[in-house]
């Protein structure tokens, strides 16, 4: 297919078409791309608002819970992903319709591209506060870098992986021991926090930092080899990279520190030498995340329009771009709040349809254009998390969305269920 032919010369992205067997990449490849996701200087940010809002333990126990969560929905659509070799459009296709899937790729590929613009922008206001850099040019500079980054594909989310995540995980170690050497654990642990949202909202937020591209997963583990390694690959994000860049976070903001950033801190120590590593560190981390959010982006909408993923990735990256420029990142902890109320609903009717409804189903089994079903059940998910954010603040959006919007397609397709018969693999 034209679609699996390299773009000069670089590796075929199969945005049209399941990956071969013979392409799938190793356990080390996929886990790197994993591993080299969540831990980030934006994620320990997160990890501080949890503990200023809810206390050092309450904050733990979002954390962990919220990790634990992201785990058994990104690794069950994971395994999907694998066995099929499907990319997020495909797998989406079978649930949703080959028509209706283009919608809901649509919408996730989009709200990608605002994350990579949230963390884009958040390169340009970092460097700005360290040394009062021009925020315009800083952050076209790291737009234009990381759209180049991701031109070159699949390849270049593992080799930034291999790089990013352990000079973060050793940054963060050494910034953390030293907060603890100098505050004390016991100040740190016994910090209470200001009450500004609830523990069901910090749920929310832990899960939702990667609702969006764990929904998307498939983009990246159809390119396992098999599921223990698509499993094992996801472990290496939720919990261990993403609990790991939270808690970093949440062990400054327990020192009630001014500014609880990593980054922040390095600049802080006042040598030019210190800034200059700062500036690398801050650079390679987010630039981690930026080229795996594009690359989401640019799957789904090459898939969509029938495209290639590089020249995609170049126009949605110069759209990222602009809204990065346009200060969009101010607006953190509302989008992740956002995204708690319309993505997991997706999710969970693909699990529930692909593993309980219609075990094993594929393309094939994709006659209708649209799936009414799960667009009905995707709206009770998406109505039950406005609801509870509104009416039930100390509950979860992200968890009850995920659950009704589930539980309403399994109830919606219980005849169907009876009559399937599961294809041969």
């Amino acid at each position: 297919m034209s679609n699996n032919k390299n773009e000069n010369h670089l590796e075929a992205e199969y945005e049209n078409s399941p990956v071969p067997l013979s392409a799938r990449k190793s356990l080390w490849s996929v886990t790197m791309i994993w591993l080299g996701f969540p831990m980030i200087i934006s994620v320990s940010a997160i990890g501080a608002l949890l503990v200023t809002s809810l206390g050092f333990y309450k904050g733990i126990m979002a954390i962990l819970l919220g990790n634990f969560i992201l785990f058994s929905y990104v690794g069950l659509l994971g395994v999907l992903g694998t066995r099929k070799g499907y990319n997020f459009t495909l797998q989406s296709s079978v649930t949703f319709g080959k028509k209706g899937a283009k919608v809901v790729s649509a919408l996730l590929s989009t709200l990608v591209i605002g994350w990579f613009a949230v963390q884009v922008g958040m390169v340009g206001d970092r460097v700005h506060q360290a040394f009062g850099s021009n925020i315009f040019l800083i952050t076209l500079l790291a737009g234009i870098a990381y759209l180049i980054l991701t031109l070159f594909g699949i390849k270049a989310l593992t080799y930034i992986g291999i790089i990013s995540a352990p000079l973060f995980f050793l940054v963060g170690t050494w910034v953390s021991y030293e907060v603890i050497a100098k505050v004390g654990w016991e100040v740190i642990s016994s910090s209470e926090g200001n009450n500004a949202f609830s523990f069901g909202t910090g749920l929310t937020i832990v899960v939702g930092t990667f609702l969006d591209s764990g929904t998307l997963t498939s983009d990246f583990n159809r390119w396992s080899k098999n599921s223990k390694e698509s499993v094992f690959a996801t472990f290496s994000a939720f919990p261990f990279a993403n609990s790991v860049a939270l808690i970093f976070g949440a062990v400054l903001a327990g020192a009630a520190m001014k500014n609880p950033d990593v980054f922040l801190f390095l600049t802080n120590k006042g040598s030019a030498a210190w800034s200059v590593f700062a500036l690398i560190v801050l650079v390679i981390n987010l630039g981690s995340v930026c080229a795996h959010c594009l690359y989401n982006g640019a799957v789904g909408w090459a898939a969509i329009l029938g495209g290639k993923m590089r020249s995609t990735a170049t126009v949605l990256g110069i759209i990222g771009t602009i809204i990065a420029i346009s200060g969009i990142w101010a607006y953190f902890d509302k989008w992740l709040i956002m995204l708690g109320v319309i993505i997991p609903s997706i999710g969970a009717i693909i699990i529930v349809d692909q593993f309980i409804v219609r075990k094993g189903a594929s393309i094939a089994s994709a006659s209708s254009l649209y799936n009414s079903k799960a667009f009905v059940a995707w709206a009770i998910g998406a109505v039950s998390g406005i609801i509870t954010e509104v009416y039930i603040p100390s509950l979860s959006t992200a968890v009850i969305t995920m659950l009704l919007g589930g539980g309403a397609y399994y109830l919606l397709t219980l005849k169907t269920k009876e009559q399937w018969v599961p294809e041969k693999e």
